[in-house]
């Protein structure tokens, strides 16, 4: 049991920063001393430890990245927390190679960040230090707390070899979760063989999965290396698992078991080493409980889980995403990035994607391709999707358009976010309403469910008593 407050670094050359966490840390009882760069906290390093390190990596001198990897290498033990505004795949993996403890996208919730120190000083007096990730580069994007989760799963599974089991509805992404869990592996220079399950018929997945040797069947030519060999050294992503058939998944269960298997006609055993990730976008569980699925191989398969959620889950996103999107598509064509206009932003935020981001993907594409101008509307959307957005029982464009802002302001580190909305919101009010009423202060009053002494009060306390004549 710990007898002494917890002690804690700060390096970070945002003042404002520095002085919310300081402030926060001494109120929970902690011990926090602060460092306007890594510099300054790695040079104390040479004859102090604190409990915890929190460091910015985007910090002006040597950067943040090198900085860690030295911290890491001189003091192994000492848990990081690595803070970045650069909420990317990326940032992520690579804080985890550099022996971060956790990653802490900004802008951060105070309370989950003084709870993350407590579990890293825990940690810190165990004497135990998470798992590494390796770098790399992905084309994974989001800030959404819940694409964070998925970030986060890949920096710490990615160094090791485990089965991994991926979830999500069709169009989420999975495959990409597989390539950037390959990619960030020690396995990145070997093959990464992907294989769609639903699409090769049950009596030909077999020699599909393990080849065949010559003479084999009608047709057999020659010995054919099947996707596991293929595969051997590297990564075999088996997409849409829950489709595969029971005989089938008796053979695979046999190959994650032994690490062999025979070609098809063959009397020799075949060893391979490779690492095996699934995906579906059915409820395995489901499939178990139904008698569809092995109940021993859904146990083999989930040994770890990533759940990817789908695109109405983090709409935050989806402006961000349309921009990379529109640019891929761009370049893909060959021709100049085109852009959305305000309004089209916001019906497509407030859209359902029931196609998750690869409806988003290849709207992109469509629109990239088809729009006549260098500014693309609501009317150059395909005429099933404007349908879709008119028969929609979502929330007003307004709504959407609030949410978005709120969103932009959050990450830009804004506060007081009500104090800067409702001004607004009433002036934006009142101008409606004088110019229904032509300017009749009691009518626009009334309009407004307000009495005329609030509706003078109100445009004396927003400066725009004088924009509206007497009435």
């Amino acid at each position: 049991m710990r007898n002494q407050p917890v002690r804690v670094w700060l390096a970070d050359d945002d003042c404002s920063i520095r002085w919310v966490l300081e402030r926060a840390l001494k109120i929970d009882g902690m011990t926090p001393t602060t460092f306007n760069g890594a510099e300054g906290a790695l040079a104390a390093l040479r004859t102090q430890v604190p409990d915890v390190l929190m460091a910015d990596v985007r910090m002006p001198g040597e950067p943040g990245w090198d900085l860690l990897r030295r911290i890491h290498d001189t003091r192994p033990q000492l848990p990081v927390i690595v803070m970045t505004a650069y909420s990317d795949i990326t940032s992520a993996v690579s804080a985890y190679e550099c022996g971060a403890f956790e990653y802490l996208p900004k802008p951060f919730d105070i309370h989950h960040a003084v709870d993350l120190v407590k579990r890293a000083a825990t940690t810190h007096v165990l004497g135990t230090v998470p798992a590494q990730a390796a770098p790399g580069m992905s084309g994974f994007l989001g800030r959404a707390p819940a694409m964070q989760q998925v970030f986060r799963a890949i920096g710490r599974l990615s160094r090791t070899s485990m089965t991994v089991l991926i979830t999500g509805e069709s169009g989420t992404g999975k495959e990409l979760a597989a390539r950037a869990l390959h990619e960030h592996s020690p396995r990145a220079g070997r093959p990464f063989v992907a294989i769609n399950t639903s699409a090769i018929p049950s009596g030909l997945m077999e020699a599909e999965l393990f080849g065949h040797e010559k003479g084999a069947f009608t047709g057999a030519d020659s010995l054919r290396r099947g996707r596991f060999e293929q595969a051997d050294g590297g990564c075999l992503f088996l997409d849409e698992i829950g489709d595969m058939s029971l005989p089938m998944q008796t053979r695979l269960l046999r190959v994650l078991a032994d690490g062999e298997f025979y070609r098809v006609g063959g009397q020799i055993p075949v060893k391979v080493d490779v690492r095996v990730i699934a995906a579906t976008h059915q409820p395995l569980e489901d499939q178990v409980r139904s008698g569809k699925f092995r109940e021993d191989l859904f146990h083999r398969l989930n040994v770890m889980r990533m759940d990817l959620p789908p695109l109405r889950a983090r709409r935050e996103d989806i402006p961000e995403l349309m921009d990379h999107y529109m640019r891929v598509a761009a370049q893909e064509l060959g021709t100049a990035s085109k852009c959305l206009d305000a309004q089209t932003r916001i019906l497509l935020a407030d859209y359902s994607w029931p196609g998750n981001v690869r409806e988003l993907a290849n709207l992109c594409r469509r629109l990239t391709a088809l729009a006549p101008a260098s500014e693309v509307t609501a009317q150059d959307l395909p005429p099933d999707l404007r349908l879709a957005l008119e028969l929609s029982p979502g929330k007003h464009p307004w709504v959407s358009a609030l949410e978005l802002w709120g969103q932009q302001q959050a990450h830009d580190g804004a506060a007081r976010l009500m104090d800067q909305a409702v001004p607004l919101l009433e002036k934006a009010l009142i101008g409606i309403a004088m110019q229904r009423t032509l300017g009749k202060k009691l009518g626009a009053a009334k309009l407004l469910g307000w009495g005329r002494n609030t509706l003078t009060r109100k445009m004396q306390e927003l400066d725009i008593y004088d924009e509206y004549e007497a009435g």
